[in-house]
């Protein structure tokens, strides 16, 4: 499958066409700006563009959001959602924390285009990926939050969003902001009445990134037929090379809800999630099975899923870096990353994660937001780092995020006119029929999978076993 003969239909009647990867014909262009002011920082003191850059998965490792959550409720008042002005009339300076490598560069553009417009002068720290969850937890303890800051994953961001420290947005969002918007990155945004994470019902972040999972590969080194993809995942096994398959431990609650969706709706999906429904079923068992039968057929590379805050960074340098590896499980977002870490590196496809033989549903990728922003309730300029969200999440400023870091957008009229390169068409094949699970596992729960996959593919514990160790952890969430 190429850029050239894929045609994706989105839901609601949005296309994907084919055609030329650099039109977007729904928009006009944004104006180019020197790299040489744009205010940034990197706390690891690397160039913006050399050395390796690697970037992090959607959710880092949670075990320590239970504390991290006690500190950060008993150390924070009630949000004040009022802001203004700098008080002493001066230039308003925003600063805005960034979780993406791959983003980085286009931020910066969109900081220094953003200062021209406006005069408001925003300061971009990016952290990296391994250290940001880390690093706002930090600032929050210190009551020292960014006026804008990157939401990641749900499971990560809900210790913030149920401290006070995001404003929420859906007075703005009911106020015409919402068609900035598909229906469905709204509905997978937003918190439901009594959901898992117990955070209050509401939207707390905007997003510019709409991601799918799927598989990176490089066909010559995985064995692959890039014009003729497997279409079941025994055909894939059979056809990948021996350990040439990876997949970060942190990714594999993604790559089992994946599969999963072979078995399940997304409504019985979601009643798992909620704990209204067990894990121990067949339709869980024959999902855990996969690893089963990713590890008896050789593929996965060391025979191990790499584990650690770093996980999923280590994956994507071995495969777009050193490329040693010749697929891997991702988010759509690795792409930005390869843009960033190995922009001369483009001998590779993507491909949706190929069907279980005894599925009885068509499979789905998850849903998932990648990137976007949260504003800060208790900061200086709340009004201010709220215009500044909603600016970048205006088309013309998500134009500059698809053409510098080949992500998909999350707004109608960009994903109407949006074609696609040869490296994203796989993944973006799944927008046109995503699940819609609005519950995320809990951090107990998304942590016992992981250790669960872990131990399946080390041999150490059967699918009946980790199922049950899920479920002690959804029972003690509940």
């Amino acid at each position: 499958m190429t850029g050239h003969d894929f045609v994706a239909t989105i839901g609601l009647g949005i296309r994907l066409p084919n055609g030329d990867p650099n039109q977007l014909s729904a928009v006009g262009t944004y104006p180019s700006v020197s790299h040489s002011k744009v205010r940034t920082m990197r706390t690891n003191q690397l160039s913006a563009h050399a050395g390796m850059r690697r970037r992090g998965k959607l959710a880092v490792a949670t075990g320590s959001l239970v504390t991290v959550s006690a500190l950060l409720l008993a150390g924070c008042s009630a949000a004040d959602s009022s802001g203004g002005s700098d008080a002493s009339g001066g230039t308003v300076e925003l600063t805005m924390m960034n979780h993406s490598r791959g983003q980085e560069a286009a931020l910066g553009m969109l900081a220094e285009q953003y200062e021209e417009e406006t005069g408001v002068v925003v300061t971009v720290d990016t952290p990296g990926p391994a250290d940001y969850v880390a690093k706002l937890q930090a600032a929050a303890q210190a009551n020292d939050m960014p006026d804008v800051y990157t939401a990641v994953g749900a499971t990560d961001m809900a210790p913030f969003y149920k401290a006070g420290w995001a404003l929420r947005l859906d007075d703005e969002l009911a106020d015409g902001w919402s068609d900035n918007f598909t229906p469905a990155v709204l509905e997978l945004t937003a918190f439901p009445e009594g959901n898992p994470l117990e955070v209050p019902a509401g939207s707390y972040a905007a997003y510019w990134e709409l991601a799918t999972f799927g598989l990176l590969v490089q066909p010559e080194t995985a064995g692959i037929d890039a014009a003729n993809p497997p279409t079941t995942i025994d055909e894939m096994i059979d056809e990948f090379n021996d350990g040439t398959f990876s997949v970060a431990a942190s990714l594999t609650p993604s790559l089992l809800q994946s599969y999963a969706s072979n078995y399940m709706t997304d409504e019985e999906i979601n009643a798992t999630f909620t704990g209204d429904a067990p894990w121990t079923t067949d339709a869980w068992e024959n999902t855990f099975q996969l690893l089963v039968d990713l590890t008896e057929g050789g593929v996965i590379a060391n025979d191990a899923l790499p584990g650690g805050s770093d996980d999923n960074p280590t994956v994507e340098k071995s495969f777009f870096n050193i490329q040693d590896t010749g697929a891997i499980f991702d988010g759509s977002w690795a792409v930005a990353v390869a843009k960033t870490t190995a922009p001369d590196f483009t001998d590779y496809v993507s491909m949706v994660l190929p069907a279980a033989s005894d599925g009885d549903y068509e499979p789905r990728s998850p849903g998932v937001t990648g990137r976007g922003a949260a504003v800060n309730a208790k900061g200086d300029h709340v009004d201010e780092a709220l215009a500044f969200v909603k600016w970048l999440t205006e088309p013309e400023q998500q134009k500059v995020f698809v053409d510098e870091a080949g992500m998909i957008p999350t707004n109608p009229e960009l994903l109407d006119s949006l074609a696609v390169p040869d490296q994203i068409a796989g993944m973006a094949s799944a927008i046109g029929d995503i699940q819609i699970v609005p519950v995320q596992l809990t951090a107990d729960v998304n942590d016992a999978i992981i250790r669960g996959s872990q131990s399946i593919v080390l041999g150490e514990k059967t699918v009946e076993q980790v199922l049950e160790e899920v479920q002690t952890a959804q029972d003690q969430s509940s």
